[in-house]
């Protein structure tokens, strides 16, 4: 059991100083006025002045396919990788990470191995074997159905009855709409993946445009499969009214990456939870030219924020927001704690530090640069990672 003092909790409506957390077990068992609970018996830590706050939810991150595919054309062993971004994602603060694996068919964007459909269904398996056995981190599967990829419905279905889908959101990376509704964006996407002519690229285009694609029906199928069996729906890239109507009208309740600021107010007037990702707020905008986050945060259309593809992007995010738009911590600490809990239907569990709930927390510290740092993670009650920080500094 451990009793972490001095450090300043992160709650869901403020900081609160001068209090005690101790864990026993896997949960929170009690927050006490400092000097209450009785040292004797436990483990003190001592959290020196730092943010005490709950371990971060990863509602989208497709990290697990850097660190298995450094390269295009190399695909490392796959356990090895998943178990090696347990160690930098736990450092990162990330104590639950949905991991987000395209189920493809065939896509220009594809060109890596490790987003074949044989090495995607390797890592669904091993993220399910994690989940029976001992892990660092809460590994979570979310799949990122492409709805030109008739032919793995099966597999799908099958999956989400197995409960092995913890979270499912279907895709249209079609050019013309959505992410890519600017096609000069969509030509300089392609260009980064593999150089083509323009009549080459106008090809691609029109072949694009033409794909075979799911039907509603087998759509409305999937949805409500997906929700007899507990799974969360998203929708990606939504680009308009009309589509946002017809996503909530299939069940889905969290509209991730919304492209304007009119769709993500939308989204938020249909009640549902709005997703953007960390690594725009730090670049100060979209890379595709979409929605600010930070301007959508500012405005009040945001409710998560997402690794995408940056695990330490979650962290100086929070800091970054904090200092620039003037919010208090605890309120932009929710955007990736209790609502991605809430969304995905956890929050009775996890998202927040409170008596009864699951101990995943982290202390976060400051150094002298102001760059925030995690010093300490617990997972399940367990103390999982410790860096022995000092600010001292070192003569060289």
């Amino acid at each position: 059991m451990y009793l972490i003092k001095n450090g300043i909790l992160v709650l869901e409506e403020r900081l609160q100083n001068a209090c005690d957390l101790l864990i026993s077990g896997d949960r929170i068992e009690r927050i006490a006025k400092e000097g209450e609970i009785n040292p004797d018996g436990y483990r003190v830590i001592d959290a020196a002045g730092s943010f005490i706050a709950p371990g971060f939810i990863d509602i989208h991150s497709d990290y697990i396919e850097h660190m298995a595919s450094p390269r295009p054309s190399s695909v490392l062993d796959l356990k090895m990788a998943l178990r090696e971004a347990e160690k930098q994602l736990i450092n990162q603060g990330i104590t639950t990470m949905y991991h987000s694996l395209s189920l493809y068919k065939e896509s220009i964007f594809t060109p890596k191995k490790i987003r074949t459909s044989e090495s995607v269904k390797k890592l669904v398996d091993l993220i399910e074997e994690l989940n029976h056995s001992v892990n660092l981190i809460n590994h979570r599967f979310h799949a990122r159905y492409e709805i030109d990829n008739v032919d793995e419905v099966p597999y799908l279905i099958a999956h989400l009855r197995d409960k092995r889908i913890h979270l499912l959101s279907f895709m249209d990376h079609t050019p013309g709409q959505g992410q890519y509704r600017d096609l000069e964006t969509y030509k300089a996407t392609v260009n980064g993946y593999c150089q083509l002519t323009e009549c080459e690229l106008a090809k691609h285009i029109a072949e694009a445009k033409n794909k075979e694609k799911l039907d509603l029906a087998t759509i409305m199928h999937i949805s409500k499969i997906a929700q007899e069996n507990g799974v969360t729906l998203a929708s990606h890239d939504d680009d308009s009214l009309a589509k946002l109507n017809l996503v909530k009208s299939l069940g889905t309740t969290i509209s991730e990456f919304p492209v304007t600021m009119n769709i993500a107010r939308g989204a938020k007037e249909r009640g549902m939870f709005t997703v953007a990702g960390a690594p725009n707020v730090l670049l100060g905008g979209s890379h595709s030219g979409n929605l600010s986050a930070k301007e959508a945060i500012k405005a009040g259309c945001i409710d998560i924020l997402c690794s995408d593809y940056y695990p330490a992007s979650l962290l100086h995010a929070v800091f970054l927001l904090e200092q620039e738009l003037g919010y208090g911590l605890a309120e932009i600490f929710k955007l990736i704690t209790i609502n991605p809990a809430k969304a995905l239907g956890l929050s009775k569990d996890y998202g927040s530090l409170a008596e009864g709930k699951k101990a995943d927390l982290v202390i976060i510290a400051q150094g002298e640069d102001c760059l925030p740092m995690i010093t300490s993670v617990w997972v399940d009650g367990q103390l999982v990672s410790q860096l022995h920080y000092s600010r001292r500094r070192v003569a060289v």
